[in-house]
């Protein structure tokens, strides 16, 4: 039994092949999935397990995937191939397509709380709002991005947030999210009828009467309950092992989480949907879609609307107010 490990490295230049020797190599503690160090660990293992302390590393790209082989100092060797993230690509998901009315009745039946809802207006892949804007670097998300961000908003918020509280790190990182912030967090609501209103809110009336019968819209299902029972869960963005972990946050200076009955993912992976159908090889199925017609726009608001789902319930405040007066009296 040998430990995992993470290694470093980087080239000289953007050529198609390459070889260098690692910046460094860590291994992974098994109980926590951080990066650690070797003598931290070390009496976990037999004492005939021997770290390398560097390896060397040959390489070649393509547009598709890059193939990698390495050799160890102490004569460890293998060989990996690593695709190219699929997160731009249009969603693989098989949905099922249903009018209002069937999706009411198939709704009905889900075991309450057991599923995540998540609306919207395109059947897109499932990605976080970080990574759809190009970035990856999550180490300096948090040394930099988070930091500034701490600082500016603490003169506007009531509360000054402790990142080294676990709770109120989350809280903070869902508070930017809600405000529209590129975080790594993907939000979710435990109400399929809620799901329907955000999948909804960015078409307007006027587009929805131009739709075609084969304009949708997207409701995704994920079993949350099954997920975190078979998928361990690590609450924090620098890991060593790819994650995508369920989180209920404190509500701290964000009033909207409550109406909107959130709940939100965290990972550090790009293509979310490929990681999920991963595991659904062993289990599952954990996420499933579900396509409504465009064109029933302006009833389902209005009949959410009867259930208390507007945009002033979602959005406490003066900007969810305007906008649930405009969708009343502008017929746009």
């Amino acid at each position: 039994m040998v430990p995992s490990v993470a290694v470093g490295f980087h080239t000289k230049n953007k050529d198609r092949t390459f070889s260098c020797r690692t910046d460094w190599i860590h291994p992974i503690d098994r109980n926590s999935g951080m990066i650690t160090s070797w003598e931290t660990i070390k009496d976990q293992y037999p004492n005939n397990v021997t770290f390398s302390n560097h390896a060397d590393v040959q390489g070649m790209w393509n547009e598709e995937e890059v193939m990698l082989s390495w050799t160890s100092e102490i004569g460890n060797t293998g060989s990996c191939v690593l695709p190219r993230s699929k997160a731009g690509t249009a969603s693989s998901l098989i949905p099922l397509s249903k009018d209002w009315k069937e999706y009411k009745t198939y709704v009905s039946k889900l075991e309450g709380r057991r599923f995540l809802f998540r609306g919207q207006n395109e059947p897109w892949r499932l990605r976080t709002s970080f990574h759809r804007s190009g970035r990856a670097d999550l180490m300096r998300f948090i040394r930099e991005d988070v930091q500034i961000l701490h600082k500016h908003l603490s003169a506007r918020t009531k509360h000054v947030f402790n990142l080294d509280n676990a709770n109120e790190n989350g809280a903070f990182h869902n508070l930017i999210q809600h405000h529209g912030y590129p975080t790594p967090l993907l939000d979710w609501t435990y109400s399929p009828y809620v799901a329907a209103f955000f999948a909804y809110r960015g078409i307007s009336n006027a587009k929805a009467r131009r739709a075609g019968i084969n304009d949708k819209v997207r409701i995704l299902v994920f079993n949350q309950a099954q997920w975190k029972k078979d998928v361990s869960q690590v609450y924090q963005l620098i890991s060593a092992v790819l994650h995508l972990s369920i989180g209920e946050y404190l509500a701290i200076e964000n009033e909207r989480m409550i109406p909107q009955q959130a709940a939100s993912t965290l990972t550090n992976i790009d293509d979310i949907e490929s990681y999920i159908q991963l595991w659904e090889t062993a289990g599952g199925p954990y996420l499933t879609a579900i396509d409504l017609p465009v064109y029933e726009r302006k009833n389902i608001i209005q009949e959410l609307g009867y259930m208390g789902i507007t945009a002033g319930a979602m959005f406490p405040g003066l900007d969810g107010a305007c906008e649930e007066l405009k969708e009343r009296n502008f017929d746009i």
